[in-house]
């Protein structure tokens, strides 16, 4: 980095010969574009496979960090695309408050590869959350619609299964609506609850053959079932999952977290200001963040709008919907 006589300062980046400079610009410069957008006091030029940036000290730092960042992952085989080179600008703003992790170490570290494609933390705060499942017996990942909860703590079941820590997965969650609703819907028990279970069935669908699907739950190395059917049992050398948590009732959570056995790990997701409870019933998940707060080997994860990894929107009207409850005291 080198001052320029107007106090600017200027900054040289050589992207090596072996990586042509359309994975590092994107096609049609969109990831240089998505660069320039989100440093626009900076002047970036390219001539060859020279890219230089001239600007405030702050901001040109920043950009070298970003390039040498990209270059890190593109060695690992993994291409950028406009979503990394944001989320990773978004790190690099937040490594000023101290963040230990670097972009590259969040956008390689693979969980689970299946089908031809690698599931990974797209967030420092997924990264978080998915070391956190590593390191205790149970997570609590708590956050909006979109944020990964659910579908990273299935990758890390399978994961658990593969490599033989776990002899199965347990997946549940409450059917908030097995009362007299459930009543009139046509079908067997288990035809009127897989309404409730679908979207777990379909993330399992993203991680294994769906073909061996069947074959597990018919074995019992999978099983997917509405939480009321986890009462009374104790699950020994077992990954639990516990979705949609916040429309557990207080009772519910104290049975489900009582039913931890030897050598299991227990996930529980959900979304607290998303509570399909009848009025007047209070979280489960809610009430559980003050009892559990601090005790040793459970560890709460909470993830924000900026982790939702769905539409770009998505996190905006997340967002809008936190101010609108903030205004009128919700």
């Amino acid at each position: 980095m080198t001052h320029t006589p107007t106090d600017q300062v200027r900054a040289h980046f050589t992207v090596p010969a072996k990586h042509p400079m359309v994975t590092v610009l994107g096609s049609g410069d969109s990831l240089l574009r998505v660069i320039e957008r989100a440093f626009p006091r900076a002047d970036i030029h390219v001539r060859g496979n020279e890219i230089s940036a001239v600007g405030d000290a702050a901001e040109v730092a920043l950009i070298q960090r970003l390039f040498d960042e990209m270059m890190l992952v593109l060695r690992t085989g993994q291409p950028m695309t406009e979503d990394a080179v944001e989320r990773s600008i978004a790190m690099l703003n937040e490594e000023t408050g101290g963040a230990a992790e670097t972009p590259s170490e969040v956008l390689t570290q693979n969980i689970l590869s299946s089908r031809g494609r690698t599931i990974r933390p797209k967030t420092l705060n997924q990264k978080r959350y998915v070391d956190a499942i590593d390191k205790h017996t149970i997570v609590f990942g708590i956050g909006p619609a979109g944020t990964g909860k659910t579908y990273l703590a299935m990758a890390k079941a399978v994961q658990a299964l593969q490599s033989k820590q776990v002899n199965r997965i347990i997946l549940t969650r409450p059917a908030v609506e097995a009362g007299e609703r459930l009543g009139f819907l046509p079908g067997t028990l288990y035809e009127k609850i897989d309404p409730y279970l679908r979207p777990l069935y379909d993330a399992l669908h993203d991680m294994l053959d769906p073909d061996s699907i069947p074959r597990l739950m018919a074995a019992g190395t999978i099983e997917v079932a509405p939480l009321a059917y986890m009462r009374g049992r104790t699950l020994n050398d077992a990954f639990i999952i516990l979705d949609e948590a916040q429309n557990t009732n207080p009772e519910q959570m104290k049975m489900f977290l009582t039913r931890l056995g030897f050598d299991s790990k227990i996930v529980i997701t959900g979304d607290v200001t998303q509570v399909d409870l009848p009025n007047g019933t209070k979280s489960g998940l809610r009430q559980v963040q003050d009892i559990l707060e601090g005790v040793q080997d459970v560890h709460f994860s909470r993830l924000t709008s900026h982790d939702v990894v769905r539409h770009k929107l998505v996190g905006r009207i997340v967002d809008a919907y936190e101010q609108y409850d903030t205004r009128n005291g919700r």
